[in-house]
């Protein structure tokens, strides 16, 4: 049987665990390469990856390569092939193309444009017809890729990318892909464990996807079976029969890999996310083989008749400075759960921020790294027992305060203070212009401009001056007397430098904490004070939040909205204190609904609405954000928005939702079903935090997104570019 040149490609990170796979597989010549592994073997080798692989992205025949200088060559190149051995002209045909550091074409659409002309010119010349274009589901797709001046030329034999295996509801966003998935359980010894007749558990289990990959794993059942369409199916030199008898083979091995499947148990605390893993695990054809049950993580725990396994889990990543003391609350609670109800068992947890893993308490294997997506993640493998466990130990904020202020008001302080003055005065003159210029009236005067004074300094300016202070998260290497010392002297020079009291400094210790209210009360003062922006007044306090009321770096996204709403329905989702609400009615729109889940939030934004005199069609509405849309989209007279703005929490498990939010997980459904609110003509800005965030344009190609990030960074954040990221969003 001929032999052919192939190359499967994998996400980053994964192509040792894909070369192990292709070895196995039967491929011969395997040899890892940057997102792939290049490999030798028959049309049988070539059908078998297609089928069996769990972590390939892709299977890619290899039809030539050849060098590309011009656009002229690209041309060329493709035109070599003899296309009819390949495709009838009335078949259908599809290109994907990707450039990489060549001069001549760095466009992909235009790539594609001349990859396509120079198969369908071939093939009118020689039938007096061309094939037609097929973008969703073509007889064959041709796939380029342009590295430097060589080109490859190859047919994706998977026709769509291989980590999808049919039994996906395609209306539920997964928080990790099928072959990510399959990695973690290959990388934590589940073949292995389930070989021994080990269980598997997700407490945390979402839509299933890492059990239903370990029952593939423990069934010895090939991932791409109940798969339909496959990029060879339409291809001229396909052999039906072969095909058929893999598959009957692979059919052979699910039903006797289905009479041993081991223990397989799920958890997650939202009905809604239970129900969509039920009918994956139905999709699956494993009815009846995993079990999976509506419980939070607090009740996770194992039967007795359960024999000890594998507990995965891909938490919430938390991100920003408030979310992470919540998620890593929920982490320290996850790891006191294993230590204490699943001693004996091994663990595989995937976290974006190596910091949370700390926060278990569980000494883990090294790290391997993998990507969700764009995303850099590490895989922490656990072994729990006692000897493995340490109490990570959290020194209390307030403690610290408490002692910072009392020394700075004391004079004690470093020796080198005088460089933070320094600067502070250096930063005070070089803004000065653009405060006055612009009536800026609370602005951040200093960002870690010094390494060794670590703080963000926030200036508010109302009937009188404060100042509030945050603290950074010093290195470990870093003497916590000598940190102490720091900040003591970060407050005495603010309170000389600005010839301001001493006691209208604040100061946050703005991290990692025990605490997972992290918008909660930090103190019962009751000291409001208000504040200007753009004609807008707004109540702030610095004693008794964390927060003050008012986000200073999204001062340009509230000008936008403002600038923008004249005569606009204006809807404010995951409100706060209803700041941007404000600034859109000042701006002059016309009725507006400002949505939280928080009674204290609203009845902040309450007080600014009256500070500003607001009246009239203006709603304030304490809901879920996400079942509030839920319930609109499906209203039978569903309201219709000219202007939204969607800021939500990096994550949140707040008692008040039903479901844990993810924003890296759940932000295409979020956006999804608030654009299906606009009006024609309207406008959504989506705005987060995370810094790690990577948009998924692919699951929402049918909206109009365009990153506004660098537009909304103000000057006196500008040290700080990616305080957040922002996108214009329409139909």
């Amino acid at each position: 049987m001929k032999s052919y040149q192939l190359f499967a490609t994998t996400p980053k990170a994964m192509e040792g665990i894909l070369a192990n796979e292709i070895q196995a597989l039967g491929g011969k010549n395997v040899q890892q390469k940057m997102a792939g592994v290049a490999f030798q073997g028959n049309l049988a080798m070539a059908y078998t990856a297609c089928l069996w692989s769990r972590t390939a992205s892709r299977i890619l025949l290899l039809l030539g390569n050849f060098t590309v200088q011009s656009q002229q060559d690209l041309y060329n190149g493709v035109q070599s092939i003899d296309w009819s051995e390949h495709l009838d002209p009335d078949n259908t045909l599809a290109v994907s193309f990707n450039s990489k550091n060549n001069a001549a074409i760095n466009n992909t659409l235009f790539g594609v444009q001349k990859v396509k002309d120079a198969i369908v010119d071939q093939m009118r010349a020689t039938f007096g017809v061309r094939p037609n274009i097929d973008t969703e589901c073509p007889d064959i797709r041709v796939n380029v890729y342009l590295h430097n001046d060589t080109a490859q030329l190859s047919l994706d034999l998977s026709g769509e990318s291989s980590h999808k295996r049919g039994y996906r509801d395609i209306n539920i966003v997964a928080p990790i892909k099928e072959n990510l998935a399959a990695a973690i359980l290959l990388r934590a010894g589940w073949p292995e464990i389930a070989a021994q007749g080990g269980s598997l558990l997700d407490p945390m289990c979402g839509s299933a996807t890492l059990l239903i990959e370990g029952a593939f794993i423990a069934g010895d059942i090939a991932p791409g079976l109940q798969r339909d369409y496959f990029g060879f199916l339409g291809w001229k030199q396909h052999s039906t029969a072969l095909w058929q008898t893999i598959l009957g083979e692979a059919e052979q091995r699910r039903q006797a890999g289905l009479t041993k499947l081991p223990m397989i148990v799920g958890f997650d605390q939202d009905r809604r996310t239970v129900s969509a893993a039920l009918q994956h695990v139905d999709n699956a054809g494993l009815s009846g083989k995993i079990h999976i049950e509506k419980r939070c993580i607090a009740d996770a725990c194992a039967k007795e008749s359960w024999p000890k396994g594998l507990i995965v889990c891909n938490p919430p990543y938390g991100e920003r400075l408030g979310d992470e003391e919540q998620t890593s609350a929920l982490y320290r609670q996850f790891g006191e759960i294993m230590k204490q109800r699943f001693s004996g068992w091994q663990a595989a947890v995937i976290i974006a921020n190596p910091e949370l893993g700390f926060r278990l308490g569980i000494r883990s294997q090294k790290p391997v790294t993998l990507f969700n997506g764009a995303l850099e993640c590490k895989l922490l493998r656990l072994s729990i027992e006692p000897e493995a466990f340490f109490e990570p130990k959290i020194k209390s904020p307030q403690e610290r305060i408490e002692q910072i202020s009392r020394s700075a008001q004391s004079g004690q302080s470093d020796n080198q203070s005088d460089m933070f003055a320094n600067r502070l005065r250096k930063n005070l003159k070089k803004l000065s212009n653009w405060v006055k210029k612009n009536d800026v009236h609370c602005y951040r005067l200093y960002d870690a401009d010094l390494p060794e004074y670590a703080v963000a300094v926030d200036i508010y300016q109302g009937e009188q001056t404060w100042v509030n202070v945050q603290e950074y998260e010093a290195p470990k290497t870093i003497d916590p007397l000598k940190a102490n010392q720091r900040l003591t002297g970060v407050l005495r020079e603010i309170s000389n430098v600005l010839k301001i009291p001493a006691e209208h400094v604040f100061l946050k210790i703005r991290r990692k904490q025990k605490n997972t209210e992290q918008y909660e009360k930090q103190g019962d003062a009751g000291h409001f004070h208000v504040v200007e922006e753009n004609g807008c007044k707004f109540w702030v306090n610095f004693e008794d939040y964390l927060d003050t009321g008012l986000f200073l770096d999204h001062r340009p996204m509230r000008l936008l909205l403002q600038q923008h709403a004249k005569g606009k329905r204006f809807l404010n989702l995951f409100s706060y204190t209803g700041a941007a609400t404000v600034h859109a009615i000042i701006g002059g729109a016309v009725t507006s609904v400002t949505v939280d889940m928080s009674n204290t939030y609203l009845d902040w934004a309450k007080r600014n609405f009256n500070l500003n005199g607001i009246r009239g069609n203006h709603q304030l509405v304490r809901a879920d954000c996400l079942q509030w849309l839920t319930e609109h989209i499906k209203a039978k007279q569903k309201p219709q928005f000219d202007l939204i703005f969607v800021d939500p929490p990096t994550f949140s498990n707040s008692k008040k939702m039903d479901e844990v939010f993810d924003i890296q997980r759940d932000h295409v459904q979020l956006i999804r079903n608030a654009a299906s609110l606009l009006a024609r003509n309207g406008i959504l800005y989506f705005s987060t935090n995370f810094r790690r965030f990577k948009m998924n344009k692919e699951a929402l190609a049918d909206l109009m997104i365009e990153d506004i990030s660098q537009a909304m960074i103000p000057i006196d954040f500008a040290r700080d570019s990616k305080i957040h990221q922002c996108w214009k969003i329409s139909r």
